[in-house]
């Protein structure tokens, strides 16, 4: 599977001389965790994230200690280019969603820009991925008979749980395509065949 056919391609992005209060009321607007911060160009300079906007920026409540404490210092408006990521991560819509989730679950990150010639063009997350293992077996299904119908390839599919089964293959050579076809389906996470 690979990144372009899973990322989100409506994309919200900031500029880095944006307020974080603007990054924050975006982040939440559009249920996102992470935004690209864009130059004037379009070019990739950073990645705002969640943690990146709450940190520092939530005060202590004075009333949860026994001794109040005074707000010391006069407030700062805070850039996004103050907090944000500034060498993130992402990765190519062509790349492997496989090397993608490498760096979603090694790495503290929530969400990776997807960049094709120095423009983001979507986003993918954790929730990406999950949407796509969650998908239903009678929908994967009815995607792989679609395509080895659309590929002249003979032979039954069955999916359980993500798992492709394809039995009674027609001729020997159609496996081999089916075993590619059906592992290019997006929430396949296995294929088996019987021979």
């Amino acid at each position: 599977m690979l990144v372009r056919e899973i990322m989100t391609t409506e994309v919200v992005s900031v500029l880095p001389g944006s307020t974080v209060k603007e990054a924050t009321r975006a982040l939440d607007a559009h249920r996102v965790t992470a935004l690209p911060v864009i130059d004037r160009a379009g070019r990739l300079v950073g990645v705002v994230s969640e943690a990146d906007v709450l940190r520092d920026l939530v005060p202590h409540d004075r009333r949860a200690t026994e001794i109040p404490m005074a707000l010391s210092g006069a407030p700062v408006q805070l850039r996004v280019t103050d907090v944000m990521t500034h060498l993130p991560l992402s990765v190519d819509p062509d790349d492997d969603v496989a090397r993608a989730v490498d760096f979603l679950v090694d790495t503290q990150v929530k969400s990776l820009p997807v960049v094709q010639h120095d423009r983001v063009v979507g986003m993918l997350s954790r929730s990406d991925v999950i949407a796509v293992l969650a998908r239903q077996d009678t929908l994967i299904e009815a995607e792989v008979d679609e395509i080895l119908r659309a590929a002249g390839v003979e032979c039954v599919a069955t999916v359980t749980d993500g798992i492709v089964r394809l039995e009674s293959v027609a001729r020997p050579e159609d496996l081999r395509i089916a075993r590619v076809i059906a592992g290019a389906v997006p929430g396949v996470i296995g294929v088996a065949a019987k021979e």
